[in-house]
């Protein structure tokens, strides 16, 4: 059975989900449909980029993607499909791919769909769906797209003995997530000490490998699953109680 993956910023509470679901079936019925989100903050691409490219690496090969958020982004809105790393993705072209992978695909096709339907976006995913999901060409599923909609993020600012970042998410736990990588992070630290600075509290300067390394309700940093570093509160809530949240500012002073 063909696996799909959807995340969406639709929730559950209206029928938009179900409608595309639905016509998804109609082209398959044997699809495997996984849910990674429908709980993207309404129009929020950069939340859906951050989490969905945590999500798809950990899928089989063959499996399709379909990553609908604010899908009418663009005055001319498309809709566009590729594929990389031998598997599938089907996106609105409002920048989402550009925060996907590190680099465009080579090859990212359009498609079409009738601008006048009652809800285009049923009939473009869901056509684009079952061509590949029945095991059709890629290259047949459109014509090649011109001028893709790119968008750039805020990147850390480093020096030889600094790091400056921001917050890119709060999760369920309302633990605060940056946008510094461990690479990033031992690249400049060279394993030197370090005082993590957020708001006006005082410095973290320990990296924990675990939420338990520290007494129940003080704060801590690690490195999480996806491999950026974390502020968070041992069994406590970092962004209520430290009144932490997206596009806050985060210094790191490397020192001897």
């Amino acid at each position: 059975m063909p696996i799909v993956t959807l995340t969406t910023d639709f929730g559950w509470q209206d029928h938009y989900l179900a409608m595309i679901k639905g016509a998804m079936l109609c082209e398959h019925p044997q699809l495997n449909i996984v849910d990674i989100t429908h709980g993207i903050q309404n129009y929020d691409i950069v939340q859906a980029a951050f989490l969905f490219r945590n999500a798809w690496p950990s899928f089989p090969k063959g499996s399709i993607h379909l990553i609908s958020v604010n899908d009418y982004y663009a005055a001319q809105k498309r809709f566009l499909a590729t594929s990389y790393q031998d598997q599938y993705f089907i996106a609105p072209d409002n920048g989402l791919f550009s925060l996907i992978f590190d680099e465009l695909p080579r090859l990212i096709y359009e498609l079409e769909y009738n601008e006048n339907a009652s809800f285009p976006l049923r009939e473009v995913y869901a056509s684009a769906v079952g061509h590949l999901a029945h095991g059709r060409p890629l290259l047949e599923i459109g014509l090649p797209a011109q001028d893709v909609q790119q968008r750039i993020t805020l990147q850390p600012v480093i020096s030889n003995s600094q790091i400056r970042g921001s917050i890119i998410y709060i999760d369920g736990y309302e633990n605060a997530i940056t946008n510094i990588p461990k690479s990033l992070f031992d690249k400049v630290g060279e394993q030197r000490k370090f005082s993590l600075f957020f708001k006006r509290h005082a410095p973290i300067r320990r990296l924990c490998h675990d939420y338990h390394d520290v007494p129940v309700g003080d704060p801590l940093c690690l490195f999480n699953s996806a491999g950026y570093l974390e502020i968070a509160i041992n069994m406590g809530r970092a962004s209520s109680l430290l009144g932490l949240k997206v596009d806050d500012n985060i210094q790191i002073d490397f020192h001897s």
